[in-house]
């Protein structure tokens, strides 16, 4: 990425990101005194002019779209090498990638934030347009002059005109937020891909969770169960595999979005955990009386043993632990790591407090990731308000890794981030523990044993 002072007019300030085709930049116009975002092709697709033709695309789709809820482009350009570039109204408030990093929202406002999302998919689908690849990094924040948060809709880079999408024969979308018809080449789409998409982006805004493979997807009652079961099936059905069984329209969706939010997201919550973890202890008890019937004398290791939803990964937690589980994977993207979606799980005793170190939680996460290094990843970590008490290596059983530990947390919490491998094998899989613990006596090293992936 190359370091620029000004682009046409404008002048330049930091990169805001980068991806295969281009890069924004945030930027100055100085004749209004305002800050925008300017998108610029990258240097060594200049010479491609279907790739230069398609950039120019995503501009004239984003004016023709003409609506408030969708990132405006104001004006066009070429530099003095003969790159294009496009400018675009300032998002202050980052993206919903972002706000989900920090933490699910609560749930009235996960559906209120999806709801608007919708509202700016059918701004496009009037317009003529199917955008192909809604996803929380493709929905941008921003202030408005109440100090309101507005949601706009923006990169439009795979989008195409209905009429085109209608033939398409060319495979598109981000894994987790792509319907099915999508992922294959030679089906036509129409707006309901984009419903589908919607429907995965509001599941991880409820869940913190990017839903599994279509046709797979864990209920997100499973994952939260305080949540009214209305907005469970709210989600599922927008990410119903068969499009005719979706939601007719992306109005359609926002408008029941809205009517939960208004009635209450979650209901039923003391109830519905208690009977969660009823069902965790009963399962466990099932196993615990097999295996002790199939071996006489044996003293089987305490606590709950918990499974992901694929079967992949097992491990074994203290029993005040198991109260809530999400179980349809990660995206290995929040560690650093190539992005996409892997097998992994969470379980814990209040996952909605997950992400702050100040709370008073306990319980695990376990991760597979195919790619990347995630030794490195795990190195690279730090634990804002905690006392960093290094790295160790690692070698029990049958794995082998890196451990670094954290305590001194805000509110005296504890967590432990382990990179293991198996013993016998080079690299894969990689696997990614995080344990949070609060009191009481260390747990990690029992549970790394306890950890099983097949």
């Amino acid at each position: 990425m190359h370091s620029v002072e000004r682009i046409g007019r404008y002048r330049v300030e930091r990169p805001l990101g980068a991806g295969a085709f281009g890069t924004v930049w945030l930027a100055e116009d100085e004749d209004l005194q305002a800050p925008v975002a300017v998108k610029v092709l990258a240097d060594n697709w200049s010479h491609r002019l279907d790739v230069r033709e398609r950039f120019l695309s995503e501009a004239r789709l984003l004016r023709k779209a003409g609506s408030p809820r969708v990132v405006q482009v104001h004006d066009i350009g070429e530099l003095p090498d003969g790159r294009p570039y496009f400018v675009m109204e300032y998002a202050d408030g980052g993206t919903l990638a972002d706000l989900i990093a920090s933490g699910p929202p609560a749930p009235p406002e996960a559906l209120r934030l999806t709801a608007l999302a919708a509202r700016s998919a059918h701004a496009l689908h009037e317009a003529g347009i199917v955008h192909r690849d809604v996803k929380p990094s493709n929905v941008l924040l921003r202030t408005g002059a109440d100090g309101a948060r507005r949601v706009l809709l923006a990169d439009l880079g795979l989008a195409k005109s209905l009429a085109e999408a209608s033939g398409l024969t060319v495979a598109a979308g981000s894994a987790g937020y792509r319907p099915p018809e999508q992922a294959e080449p030679g089906a036509g789409i129409d707006a309901r891909a984009d419903v589908y998409s919607l429907g995965a982006l509001g599941y991880e805004l409820v869940t913190g969770t990017v839903p599994a493979e279509p046709g797979k997807v864990t209920p997100p009652e499973r994952l939260r169960p305080e949540l009214n079961p209305a907005v469970s099936r709210a989600l599922m059905r927008a990410l119903e595999p068969d499009r005719a069984r979706r939601w007719p329209s992306a109005e359609a969706f926002a408008q029941e979005l809205e009517r939960l939010a208004g009635s209450g997201a979650s209901s039923g919550a003391r109830v519905r955990r208690r009977g969660r973890v009823v069902a965790l202890a009963a399962a466990v008890a099932a196993v615990t009386a097999a295996a002790l019937a199939l071996a006489p004398g044996s003293a089987p290791d305490s606590g709950l043993r918990v499974a992901d939803a694929t079967g992949q990964i097992e491990v074994r937690v203290p029993d005040g632990w198991g109260r809530q589980l999400r179980d349809s994977g990660w995206n290995p993207d929040a560690l650093g790591l190539p992005a996409g979606h892997e097998p992994g799980l969470t379980v814990g005793d209040d996952l909605s407090r997950w992400q702050d170190l100040g709370a008073d939680v306990r319980g695990v996460f376990v991760g597979l990731s195919e790619r990347g290094d995630v030794a490195a990843r795990v190195d690279a970590v730090s634990h804002r308000g905690c006392r960093d008490n290094g790295g160790r290596d690692y070698a029990d059983g049958p794995w082998k890794g890196r451990v670094r530990t954290w305590s001194d947390c805000p509110g005296g919490g504890r967590v432990a981030e382990a990179a293991l491998t198996p013993s016998g094998s080079a690299a894969q899989p990689q696997v990614y523990v995080q344990v949070r613990q609060h009191g009481g006596d260390d747990a990690t090293e029992r549970i790394l044993r306890s950890l099983r992936v097949t």
